[in-house]
């Protein structure tokens, strides 16, 4: 069964007016963003990209004060017609048990490069984190020759400045200090890539 059966209403798929309240009882299981209106389905992610999900979530948690937490595609309100799901986010644990959450819980915004998010990824979606002011927004690409990570930081409001961009061992000092392996995620992405059954 498709995405689109799942939905209560399909019209919904043709509507350009739609605001997060209208969408709000979709079925949590549904893969989706709101982007300016619109609702745009997406499949599920690859293993490569929930792996490195998995990876980037637990490298931020190794000093993570307890008043924060990460979570996985957690949907981020960005305004009454765009609700946006980062592959990675952190947030404030005040935030509570709630989605959307708002953007000001959001420390940082992190979205993991698929063939049909690139352009989204490094264009609409760093303009749109910007804009609602989360400190931090990174992009990992896993589809380059070697996995790479781009750290982008707000500098002034509305305004990300791009501080690293690199497929070497990393660490970042913001929020806290992260060690990002680079070099071990190619790896693993490589194996993977390699050991690849046929599919029958």
């Amino acid at each position: 069964m498709t995405a689109a059966l799942r939905l209560p209403d399909p019209s919904l798929l043709q509507r350009r007016d739609l605001t997060v309240d209208d969408i709000a009882d979709l079925p949590e299981d549904l893969r989706y963003e709101l982007i300016e209106g619109r609702l745009v389905l997406s499949p599920r992610a690859k293993t490569t990209h929930q792996l490195l999900s998995k990876k980037i979530g637990d490298a931020i948690e190794v000093n993570c004060p307890d008043e924060f937490m990460i979570n996985i595609e957690q949907a981020v309100l960005i305004g009454p017609g765009t609700e946006l799901h980062p592959d990675v986010v952190l947030l404030r644990e005040e935030s509570g048990d709630c989605s959307p959450v708002l953007p000001e819980d959001v420390l940082l915004a992190v979205e993991v490069v698929s063939a049909s998010s690139k352009s989204t990824d490094r264009g609409f979606k760093l303009k749109q984190y910007a804009a609602v002011e989360i400190p931090s927004y990174w992009i990992v690409d896993p589809l380059a020759e070697r996995v790479t990570f781009t750290q982008f930081v707000l500098s002034a409001p509305g305004v990300y400045d791009q501080v690293v961009e690199t497929s070497a061992l990393v660490t970042v000092h913001q929020p806290w200090e992260i060690t990002l392996d680079l070099p071990a995620w190619t790896r693993r992405r490589d194996r993977i890539r390699s050991n690849n059954r046929p599919r029958r």
